[in-house]
């Protein structure tokens, strides 16, 4: 930014702090950065005027929205972007810096709707049955299949987040924040403890381990799905968020409460876990039909 925009520059720092100092991660803090960062941008362009916090008006960010919406830019990712523009303001409101938030009564943007790729039990299986001759594979895929981890928690556990007498595994949050119990089932205890026997005998703590014998990345993780979608013969998108909702969507079809679904996923909130819920009512006429009285 130029000089002409200290002020933007010296606030959104702060609020960046603020989102540190609520144990916000990494990943949020970044991308509500890059957001904002987008939208003085976009300032800078289009309304010269738009020098501090206190200058912008509602009619700048509804006109960005409308931008974004030419460009084809998804109804999701406007939101987002809306999101974090909204949060920012409520900071400078917060704090005295501006008098009213000029995001204000500003509509979201109509969010597109969400197609969650899952597999059927006939396509995860078919993965397990290739991974099965590596200890190492096997035991990530029952790992995301049978706890619905995201993938960078996955990529960050450690040999001692596996709790073998208590049959758990410990997700670790991030700094500052609470983690997670997931009870593990006999299957996947079974896959870490069949890799852990054949895992290199290194310093590094890091449960699973690439080819070099250093801690896999979420890349990896990736690329190892990717791999294995295509040579089991799945034509759809699948990605390693594909496996959570597996987890998750499976689980909500066998009656899993959404109360202990928002649990083992670690969803903020309870509206976020409904989804499965609503994908296994999908089934109602089909359920009713095999439970026929």
């Amino acid at each position: 930014m130029t000089a002409a925009n200290t002020a933007m520059h010296e606030s959104l720092n702060a609020f960046l702090r603020s989102l540190e100092g609520k144990n916000r991660s990494e990943a949020t803090v970044k991308a509500y950065r890059t957001d904002l960062l987008q939208f003085f941008v976009w300032l800078q362009d289009n309304n010269i005027a738009a020098t501090a916090p206190e200058r912008i008006e509602r009619a700048d960010i509804t006109e960005y929205l409308a931008h974004l919406s030419h460009w084809r830019v998804s109804g999701v990712s406007r939101a987002r972007k809306l999101a974090a523009i909204r949060e920012y303001f409520r900071y400078l409101e917060a704090h005295d810096i501006i008098v009213k938030s000029p995001a204000a009564g500003v509509d979201t943007p109509r969010r597109e709707k969400n197609i969650r790729a899952y597999l059927a039990p006939d396509e995860y299986n078919r993965i397990l049955s290739l991974a099965g001759s590596n200890p190492r594979d096997f035991a990530i895929f029952q790992v995301f299949l049978q706890t619905g981890v995201r993938v960078s928690e996955l990529a960050a556990l450690r040999v001692d987040d596996i709790d073998f007498a208590s049959r758990v595994l410990r997700v670790r949050v991030g700094k500052g924040m609470a983690g997670r119990e997931i009870e593990l089932e006999p299957k996947v205890i079974k896959a870490i403890k069949n890799y852990l026997a054949s895992r290199p005998n290194i310093s590094d703590d890091r449960l699973f381990l690439n080819y070099a014998h250093e801690p896999i990345s979420e890349r990896g993780l990736r690329k190892l799905v990717v791999r294995y979608r295509v040579a089991a013969g799945i034509t759809k998108s699948v990605s390693c968020h594909s496996l959570r909702h597996t987890f998750a969507t499976e689980k909500a079809k066998r009656g899993v409460s959404p109360y202990q679904l928002q649990s083992w996923l670690g969803h903020a909130s309870l509206n976020t876990t409904q989804v499965y819920v609503h994908l296994a009512k999908q089934n109602g006429h089909k359920v009713m039909e095999q439970t026929s009285l």
